[in-house]
This record gives C-alpha cells, structure tokens and sequence, in this order.
C-alpha cells in the first residue's frame, strides 16, 4: 500500500498539470477561432470576445493575453500589459506556427496558441495563457494527507488481524511444543491429534509414529534385559544346585564329582556362548564407520563355512550341499559376514531332521550377490515368521533346552546383512523346510 500510494501521489502533479494544459490549449483553439471570425485583431471591441476571455481566465484561474502580429498586447484579462509590447521565446516561437506548453519554475502553466485561418500559414496573432498551479498543489496535498490517514488505519488493521491470525495459526503448533516438551521431561503422552491444518495433521501423524515406536522400543528394551537376565541366570541356577549337592554329600563318588563338574564345564560352556553372542550382538548394532571392508571371494567364504559346519551335520547324517553358479568377489566385511551365514547354516542343521538335507547357492548380477540357504527340516509356523528376527525368540520353547543355542542367531544376521545395506528375507512351511534368502550389494554402500 506504500508503494502503491507513493507512486500515485507521485505521478499526480504532472498528469494533472497535462490535463489542466490539454483542456486549456482546446478552449484557446477555440477562441483564436472566434477572434478571427469578428476581427478582434483590428478592433478589440467585441463584448462576446471579451466576455469568453473573462469566462476562461476565470475556469483557468489564470492570465490571458492577446498579441497582434507588432509583438503588441491588445488585450490583458489582468489590464497590466495592455498596449505594451511582448516579445519572449515562446511568442516568437507561436509567430511561428508551433505551440509552446511548458511549466515555469514559479508553478505557472504557460501556454500559447497562434491565431490564425486554418488553410493559411500566416499568424496574425497570439494568445498567450498563464494557468497557475496552486489548485493541484492544492490537492496534491490533500491527497497526501488523505493517503497518510489511511495507512494508518490500514496498518493498525494489519496489524491487528496479523496478531489475531498469527495467535489462532500457533496455537496447534505450541499444542505440538507442548506434547514434546512433556516427552523430553520424561513423561508418557497419549496421541496427538491435531488436525487444524493439512501440515499440523501429518505433524500429528509422524508425532504419534514416533511415539509408537518409542513404546515399542521401550518394551522391546525391557524385554530383552529380562530375557538376558533369564539366560545369564539359568546356566548359573544349574551350577549352583550341582555344586550344592556335591557339598551336600560328605564323601561322594569320584564318579560322581566327575560326572557333576563335567555339567558344570558344559553349563560354564553355554553361559560363556551367550555372552560371546551378546558382545557379537552389541559389535553388529555399532555403525558402520566401525566395519572392516575388502575385496571378498564369496565363494572361498561359503566354501569354509560349509567344511567347519559339516562335522555337525554328519551327526545326524545331513547332506551338506553348496551351488554356485558364477565366481562372486565383493566389498564386505569377512568377519561379520562369516558370522552371519554360519548362523543361518547352523540353524539349518540344527532344526532339520535326521537323514534330511541343507543346500546352499551363490548367484549374482551387476548389482547384487544372493545367497539361499534351503533346508529340510521341521519349518516355522508363519505366525512366528514375524519374529524370528527378534532376540532370544524361539518357536519352539519347549524344546529350546533340546536344541543347542541362544536364540540370538538370526538376530546377529539380520543386523550383520543390514549393515551391509542388504536385505534378508524368509519363507518356510511347517514340515517341509526354511528357505533364508540374502541379498547384499557387490560394492559397499558407505
């Protein structure tokens, strides 16, 4: 609106001044026209002239002159200049045909005007008309004033609707301030729902996401600090009641310290397994900053997984099979990778049947290598297919003392082809097998 308003009251003065101008060169037309017609050259004595002269010098609030062709003014609405000689620029100028307009420096409009016959060259006189300025000025400035009071009133308007507006638009947003300030003060927050404008609704979406997750994370932590605490102790329960009942027993058999510290060792053995799995656990879940990348035969790797594996598996005469179909070499870790298919192949052994199979296949393309381990073992439920990624979940729990292991095998492969920017993927039928498929780039992603 300032500029608007300055640009306006700026460009008025000169457009006024032409249209006064305009408007007063078409009345002298006009009247040069007139002055012809009843000779006013030769006798300045026509009271119609001299009334049309009164009348425009009264709608023009200004001066007019009438000069004959000796430079001599023969009329003068003013009565100053009457039989005095003029000779200026701009008279001379109209003798010879042209038109001057122009404003002078004392806020005067000048104008003049030849008098002569339309067909003829020949100028037989002049007007010559002083329009003053002061009416424009006039209302220039009172446009001024009009225009300041205005914006006023408009930018204490503005102002006030902006206070107004900005209060209603930041109040869904200190709702949402407020939601998270009382998280980071440690308090729980049922959902958000703040639905007042498209962006605060999927603020609120995003906010209730966070917040989920954040339970979930919460209750997972705990689980899993009750499911460590649970693994860590049994071990040390089973020590514990062996060692008293030797103690308890004055004299016991050799056999029987024999048989009861070889339980202990085993029990020592598997409380001593779970910790080395943890600390493996809690290496995959640091950054990847912390990874050991070079150039890797897969092939090579697959191989000698498989070779230490297959003691295992002869125990319950399980066929033992790599494919591979094209030679694969990529960037990776060798440690952790190792760690990750050894856990997949050791699970397949572990859950398959006697006499059954494991057939593992190397494949890749110009992006990816895959890997399958396939088995024919007992399967999982797809209900547990959810889960099985999570730590210390078993599918079987009631045979989970049966079965040698952890329950953070498939924990420690997932975290260890996530962070190599793979993915791990499964698909099982209760009776007839697992099949684990992996897919990892050929370049590590940083």
């Amino acid at each position: 609106m300032l500029l608007i308003s300055g640009s306006l009251l700026a460009s008025y003065p000169s457009k006024a001044v032409f249209t006064r101008s305009t408007e007063v060169q078409n009345q002298c037309r006009i009247l040069a026209n007139q002055i012809l017609n009843y000779h006013y050259l030769e006798d300045p004595s026509s009271e119609l002239i001299d009334g049309e002269l009164t009348q425009l010098s009264s709608m023009c609030d200004g001066r007019i002159l009438i000069i004959d062709q000796d430079f001599r003014a023969i009329r003068d609405t003013y009565d100053l200049a009457e039989g005095s000689f003029i000779v200026s620029e701009q008279v001379l100028r109209c003798f010879k045909g042209e038109s001057v307009n122009q404003t002078t420096e004392k806020g005067f409009i000048e104008i003049t005007v030849p008098v002569k016959e339309s067909e003829s060259l020949e100028v037989q006189g002049v007007l010559l008309v002083s329009v003053s300025t002061e009416s424009i000025q006039s209302t220039a400035g009172a446009l001024q004033g009009d225009a300041g009071v205005f914006l006023l009133v408009y930018g204490i308007l503005a102002t006030a609707l902006a206070v107004l507006f900005s209060h209603l638009l930041v109040r869904p947003v200190e709702r949402i301030a407020s939601e998270l300030h009382e998280i980071s003060s440690g308090h729980t927050s049922d959902d958000l729902s703040v639905k007042t404008y498209t962006e605060t609704r999927r603020i609120s979406e995003e906010f209730n996401k966070i917040t989920t997750q954040m339970r979930m994370l919460d209750e997972s932590r705990q689980e899993f600090v009750s499911n460590v605490s649970h693994e860590l102790k049994t071990p040390l329960t089973s020590m514990k009641v062996l060692a008293d009942s030797l103690l308890m027993q004055e004299e016991a058999p050799v056999e029987l310290y024999k048989e009861f510290m070889g339980d202990i060792a085993e029990e020592i053995e598997r409380e001593n397994k779970i910790i080395t799995d943890l600390l493996s656990l809690v290496k995959m879940d640091k950054k990847a900053a912390s990874l050991n990348i070079e150039q890797t035969d897969i092939n090579d790797l697959l191989e000698l997984i498989l070779k230490r594996l297959r003691p295992l598996a002869s125990k319950k005469n399980i066929e033992m099979v790599l494919e591979s179909f094209r030679p694969v070499t990529a960037e990776v870790d060798v440690g952790r990778l190792t760690l990750a298919f050894t856990n997949l192949v050791e699970n397949a052994v572990k859950y398959n049947k006697e006499n059954g199979w494991v057939h593992v296949s190397l494949d890749a393309d110009h992006k990816f290598f895959y890997v399958k381990v396939m088995d024919s073992g007992m399967g999982i439920p797809e209900e547990s297919l959810d889960y099985i990624f999570e730590r210390f979940y078993r599918v079987d729990k009631s045979h989970s003392s049966e079965i040698d292991g952890t329950g953070l095998g498939l924990a420690i492969a997932k975290s260890a082809v996530l962070v190599h920017k793979g993915a791990i993927k499964v698909s099982s039928q209760v009776g007839e097998g697992t099949t684990f498929s992996v897919r990892i780039p050929l370049n590590y992603i940083a």
